[in-house]
């Protein structure tokens, strides 16, 4: 269980999800929870008071998770510090990397609450070395210690030793016992039996000159079974040809020793290899890991899609009912637009886990309704004022509508909408320079016409493969989804989105197009 007094410290740029995941720490007792927006506002609550934990998002604006977690680790007052990130991604580089960092745990979303309490609970006991094997102190009265749990032994790496000689069989059996749990065969078909066990040995020293079946003979039968084929041969032998060398290297020995043996060159070459098996074994379970997180994605979206949307976007739409509503207060009004925001971001992953994949498989259906593309495009600004403060970037919204007329109105998906504008109003602050600015302008035409603008030209190589999938540079931590998801949900609204970059004015403009609703149909729903 975790002490009721632990201070938490969770990061994400999505309030919705900072909420959730604090949400999720109260219902296991936590009753100290702080928030923040990115890795800059974090590292200066680290900086002023205590946290016992951190939980961080990974990709996040201003300041990523895996640049807090460096930050972290290069201070000498915080680098003890647990910090769990909680990510989407499954690269197996930028895992790594922050692993060489310090990440006490990762966590891969979708998530359940009962697996970030274990994983919370284990990055808290993996507390730095120094501070586990710091000395108790001494007490007046000596008392019995309470007994230590015995540690769970690892396995010893396996090695089997293959030769028709019982000297050659007892020579290394008895020089790598005290290290590994060894395995004699004295021919090759016992060979082949433990290789091609449930239980294969991690590395095969294979004497070459046996009578029956030679060492080759078994190498490359191994080669032929699933249990074997990936298993390590050492060729122990005294052929010296370079014939036999590379006869032996064809069939995959990692190695060749040649006869008499010398203990003191096989020793350090057997331990090379099997830090290798050790690290492939890793490995493996890693992506077995990530596996099991993928099933427990396609789950909890599975679930999302089905059970959660519609109750969502009818909560959406009393939100928003609320919210137009002219009786309420300033304060009420502000109060209601927040629910609105969390329930749009949240209603925004849905669509882009669900509706994006029905659009790319030819399977989704437009139910085209009149979209406030005004409304949409205020509440996105206003967001990104918010998340991209720090940046000192300008961020406006305009319309040529003359003062007095009727905004216009899109045909299309309101939901749709915002995740389409959303992610190009990000892209573009994410690709804008600190202190410049990022405008969205409304054209009053037919179609509409929104277009986003930003400081800074789209590098020459990308710009034919702009809107194309993974396509990103200059970026860390992007996915390459964002334009292209853009471009699906615009064409799926019968709409088009378009890109023109000027090296003159150092500019990138993406414009949208949409179908707009007639004022005669709006004037004639209104009667």
């Amino acid at each position: 269980m975790i002490p009721k007094n632990t201070i938490f410290l969770v990061v994400d740029d999505f309030e919705s999800m900072r909420k959730v995941t604090a949400a999720q720490l109260r219902t296991h007792g936590v009753e100290k929870v702080l928030l923040a927006a990115d890795g800059s506002e974090a590292l200066r609550i680290l900086k002023k008071q205590r946290v016992d934990i951190v939980l961080s998002d990974w990709n996040m604006p201003v300041m990523t998770g895996l640049e807090l977690l460096k930050a972290v680790r290069a201070n000498e007052e915080l680098r003890g510090l647990p910090f769990v990130m909680i990510t989407a991604e499954a690269e197996r580089e930028r895992v790594a990397e922050a692993i060489a960092n310090g990440v006490s745990d990762l966590l891969v979303k979708p998530y359940t609450s009962d697996r970030l309490l274990t994983r919370i609970e284990k990055a808290m006991q993996r507390k730095p070395r120094q501070l586990q094997e710091a000395p108790a102190p001494v007490a007046d009265v000596a008392q019995p210690a309470p007994a230590a749990p015995v540690p769970k032994e690892k396995a010893r790496p396996t090695i089997l030793v293959v030769d028709d000689t019982p000297d050659n069989l007892h020579l290394l059996s008895q020089l790598f016992k005290d290290e590994y749990r060894v395995r004699v065969a004295h021919n090759g078909k016992k060979a082949l039996e433990i290789c091609c066990a449930d239980d294969p040995p991690d590395l095969v020293l294979l004497d070459i000159m046996m009578p029956d079946m030679d060492g080759f003979e078994v190498a490359r039968r191994m080669r032929e079974h699933p249990n074997s084929e990936t298993i390590p041969v050492i060729f122990v032998t005294a052929m010296t040809g370079d014939e036999a060398r590379l006869k032996g290297l064809e069939l995959g020995a990692v190695d060749f020793v040649t006869k008499p043996i010398d203990p003191e060159v096989l020793k350090p070459r057997v331990r090379n290899f099997l830090r290798y098996v050790e690290l492939h074994k890793q490995l493996q379970a890693d992506y077995d890991g990530m596996l099991d997180a993928a099933r427990l994605r396609e789950e909890v979206e599975q679930i999302t899609r089905h059970d959660m949307k519609g109750p969502l976007a009818g909560v959406l739409g009393l939100v928003q009912a609320l919210a137009d509503d002219s009786s309420l207060g300033r304060k009420q009004t502000e109060l209601v637009r927040s629910v609105e925001e969390t329930a749009l971001q949240l209603l925004d992953m849905i669509n882009l886990s669900s509706e994006l994949y029905k659009i790319e498989t030819g399977r989704f259906t437009l139910n085209a309704q009149p979209v406030k593309v005004g409304d949409v495009l205020r509440r996105i600004v206003e967001i990104s004022r918010t998340t991209f403060r720090e940046r000192g970037l300008t961020i406006s919204v305009d319309t040529d509508v003359p003062m007095g007329e009727e905004m216009p109105v899109a045909l299309g998906d309101a939901m749709l909408c915002y995740s389409m504008f959303q992610n190009l109003v990000k892209n573009a602050c994410e690709a804008a320079p600190g202190d410049s600015r990022v405008t969205v302008e409304l054209k009053d035409e037919t179609p509409l016409r929104i277009e986003i603008r930003n400081t800074g030209a789209v590098p020459a190589d990308i710009r034919g493969r702009f809107f194309d999938k993974f396509v990103t540079k200059g970026k860390p931590g992007g996915t390459g989804l964002g334009t292209y998801s853009a471009r699906l949900l615009a064409q799926a609204q019968n709409g088009d989105i378009l890109l023109d970059v000027s090296d003159v004015e150092n500019t990138t403009t993406v414009t949208v197009v949409l179908p707009r609703e007639a004022k005669s149909a709006r004037i004639q729903a209104a009667s």
